[in-house]
C-alpha cells in the first residue's frame, strides 16, 4: 500500500468520527426530551449540562473532521 492510499484510508476512517459525533448529539437530546417530560420542574436545572454535552461533542465531531480534511488535503 502506497502512502496515497493510506492517507485516504485514513481520513475516512477519521470522518467516521463526525458521524459518531452526530450520533451522539442526537442521544443527548432525547435523554434530555425523555428526562424533561418525566420530571418537569427539573428541566431548568437539566439545561446547563445539556447544552455543555452538545458543545463537547459537537467539538469531538468538528475536531474528528478537521483531522479527516487534513489527511486527505494536506
Amino acid at each position: 500500500m502506497d502512502i496515497a492510499s493510506a492517507k485516504l484510508i485514513g481520513a475516512g476512517l477519521a470522518a467516521v468520527g463526525a458521524g459518531i459525533a452526530a450520533i451522539g448529539v442526537g442521544t443527548i437530546f432525547g435523554q434530555f426530551l425523555q428526562g424533561a417530560l418525566r420530571n418537569p420542574a427539573a428541566a431548568d436545572k437539566l439545561g446547563g449540562r445539556l447544552i455543555f454535552g452538545f458543545a463537547v461533542t459537537e467539538a469531538l465531531g468538528l475536531i474528528a473532521a478537521v483531522v479527516a480534511l487534513a489527511l486527505a488535503f494536506g
